[in-house]
């Protein structure tokens, strides 16, 4: 593959990845699920073909 190409496949997913993860964190709130004013957030990239592979990513949102 390309460099171009794969940039692009890479690009697709993090997309995919904010667009969906926005809308639940959207849907979250909107249902009141959230006890108390922050959303404690962590995001883990993992892959089943490369079991090295594990990226956390950790965020605070203050919803009130």
């Amino acid at each position: 593959m390309d460099e171009d190409r794969l940039n692009m496949e890479i690009r697709k997913f993090l997309k995919e990845v904010g667009v969906t993860s926005q809308r639940e964190i959207e849907r979250v709130l909107r249902e009141g699920s959230i006890k108390g004013s922050t959303l404690h957030l962590k995001m883990v990239l993992t892959s089943k073909d490369v079991p090295s592979l594990e990226h956390v990513v950790e965020h605070e949102i203050k919803v009130a």
